[in-house]
């Protein structure tokens, strides 16, 4: 029934250095997935310092190889790879996992801005290898991971212009909490409880460029549309073929996640149809990675 955008796994669980619970294991995952009714799910390795542990592209594609049909391989380069230089050749490297059968960079967390000369070389070879990317946007440089970018996304935007052959899916509370008006300042880097008073800069960054995609995953994604049900509605009506269900699981999970029961109940009482459900549960991911 759903396909998950965003993924992470590790082979051999252990306790993160700031104490959070171990992310989970594929089998973990599998047992999950079975229950709530997801059939595939993207693997995206962590890599950088910014975000700990780091993760190697061939554990990803070794756990794909493991449990045939249902892992999806991602791959991900550091904007610094190869010679630490804002003008290496990294689609080199991007095409040997993509011929690996990785479909797509990311999830990239590393803590530059957008137009950072080496994000702008890391998106210039993404083109290249025309691969889409998962990417994570931080509120500040230092301490955090993400990409940094101001409020109101405009270093995205810059970068969605510059580089339209790049589908780009967004990710974290910078991102999601943009889909409406912010109270205050703060409310940026969380998750706002209250409804959407005005469409913020996201929809209508949506309308300007069609090379953005949205991965409803994490708490963040799942908030987006929870917190105003009737603006989620018009939202998903609006970009039905470019959001992609998915859940960020980071620990071993238990229970049933908030974002499937969400987007069951929207179906089941019609507040959206069958078809815009099937499109962001699988459909657009079947489209977007092939499969």
């Amino acid at each position: 029934m759903f396909i998950d955008i965003h993924a992470h796994a590790f082979k051999t669980p252990f306790l993160q250095i700031d104490g959070r619970p171990p992310f989970p294991t594929p089998e973990q995952l599998l047992e999950n997935y079975n229950m709530i009714g997801v059939e595939q799910a993207v693997l995206l390795p962590l890599i950088g310092p910014e975000f700990y542990p780091g993760q190697g592209n061939e554990e990803i594609l070794e756990i794909a190889e493991r449990f045939p049909g249902r892992f999806i391989p991602f791959c991900n380069i550091h904007p610094r790879a190869i010679n630490n230089s804002p003008t290496a050749p990294l689609s080199d490297v991007m095409k040997k996992y993509k011929d690996k059968g990785c479909k797509g960079i990311g999830e990239v967390t590393v803590n530059m801005p957008f137009n950072d000369p080496f994000m702008l070389n890391l998106f210039k070879h993404v083109e290249i290898a025309q691969l889409p990317l998962t990417f994570h946007i931080a509120q500040r440089i230092d301490q955090v991971y993400g990409i940094y970018d101001d409020p109101g996304l405009p270093l995205l935007e810059e970068t969605l212009q510059k580089f339209p052959g790049i589908k780009f899916l967004g990710h974290s509370p910078c991102f999601w909490s943009e889909i409406g008006t912010l109270r205050k300042p703060e409310d940026r880097a969380g998750y706002p409880q209250y409804p959407v008073d005005a469409e913020g800069a996201l929809p209508k960054l949506m309308r300007k460029c069609p090379n953005l995609y949205g991965d409803l995953s994490a708490g963040s994604g799942c908030n987006a549309l929870t917190r105003d049900p009737e603006f989620a509605v018009k939202f998903m009506t609006e970009f039905q073929d470019r959001l992609f269900f998915g859940l960020d699981i980071c620990s071993p999970p238990s229970g049933v996640p908030k974002l499937v029961n969400f987007m069951n109940g929207m179906r089941d009482s019609g507040k959206i149809s069958l078809e815009i459900f099937h499109k962001i549960a699988r459909g657009n991911a079947v489209r977007l990675l092939d499969l």
